[in-house]
């Protein structure tokens, strides 16, 4: 189900806050959850409001800045001891296991609760750590890159990967929505499951969240490497950058096909440009092929009329971003 926001934007099923003004979906029932828990605080039914907050938290997107005021609400009030022994209890055959190892696996256990507070608020990107699925396919791949590449290429790979899949998740969390925490396929990459559908436009910012948390990773890599870093700082880079603008091939599940569902005819032949000239300026072959399935992609009768200028601007500057790095960081693996 689909509705739209005061302001015009889509909303698809999940999403708690509108993308386009920041208008909380719910905001007239969390008003009177709010009410009803200020008035059981102070009739001293702290169960009742403990109960009205938790309920209000639901209602709100996760990382939000009303999101973590509630929390804290709750947090304050004084904690239902079944609730809070749940809450403590492992809840993955994983760490089930390392608890089960004694007093250093109870250690580790606490120190992974720690963790994850301490990380907090702004600190998503670690989150996935603590999801036993994920470091464990982490360590898998990690292991196959090493035997191919070497153990600090491997793991530059790795990491360089893990952010561009956390881009999506912290994306769709923005937008109220669940995801998986990322699972690596050796060979393949990473991938998330989506637990629901979004509207084109949400989909898209989604789908170019993670090509713009890849960048970043890149840039991190290419400045090491202008900091005087090692050669592997330039082949990370380079290969990252490839990566992420491979990802932005306009077809099937990647990221770029995702973007190219919020843009029309126009949108995609000036994306197909933007490829074109990259090639150009940067020789490799890839975009040859990203411009002409871009191409392509402009002239299906799928495309949409009312395109959003805004993705548009995003995958342009994307693609120029990733295709300088790609120039400028030569792979030189010794």
């Amino acid at each position: 189900m689909v509705d739209r926001c005061e302001c015009g934007t889509e909303m698809g099923r999940g999403i708690l806050a509108c993308p386009g003004c920041g208008r909380l979906r719910y905001s007239a029932e969390l008003k009177e959850l709010s009410d009803r828990a200020s008035a059981a605080s102070r009739g001293g039914d702290l169960t009742s409001a403990r109960a009205a907050w938790t309920q209000a938290l639901r209602l709100l997107p996760a990382g939000s800045r009303q999101h973590a005021a509630v929390a804290d609400r709750i947090t304050a009030l004084a904690p239902d001891p079944a609730a809070a022994a749940a809450q403590a209890e492992p809840q993955s055959r994983f760490w089930k296991w390392i608890v089960g190892l004694g007093p250093i696996g109870v250690a580790m256990w606490k120190l992974k609760f720690v963790l994850v507070v301490l990380l907090g608020n702004g600190k998503l990107l670690l989150l996935g750590l603590t999801k036993a699925t994920t470091l464990l396919s982490m360590l898998l791949a990690f292991g196959v890159y090493w035997t191919a590449w070497g153990m600090w290429f491997a793991l530059g790979l790795v990491l360089s990967i893990y952010v561009h899949e956390m881009g999506h998740v912290v994306a769709l969390r923005r937008f109220g929505v669940a995801a998986s925490a990322p699972m690596f396929v050796p060979g393949l990459g990473a991938f998330i499951r989506l637990r629901q559908s979004l509207p084109p436009r949400q989909n898209a910012r989604v789908g170019l969240a993670g090509p713009l948390w890849g960048l970043g990773a890149a840039a991190a890599a290419w400045a090491a490497t202008m900091a005087g870093g090692s050669p592997m700082w330039s082949a990370i880079a380079h290969t990252g950058a490839w990566i992420n603008l491979f990802n932005l091939l306009p077809v099937w599940q990647l990221d770029g096909s995702r973007g190219f569902a919020a843009l029309g005819r126009v949108h995609r032949l000036a994306i197909a440009a933007v490829f074109g000239a990259a090639w150009i300026a940067v020789g490799d072959g890839l975009l040859v092929l990203l411009a002409i399935v871009a191409a392509v992609r402009a002239f299906e009768s799928g495309a949409p009329g009312d395109s959003d200028a805004g993705i548009g601007i995003e995958f342009g500057a994307l693609i120029v971003a990733l295709a300088f790095i790609l120039r400028m960081s030569p792979v030189t693996l010794q």
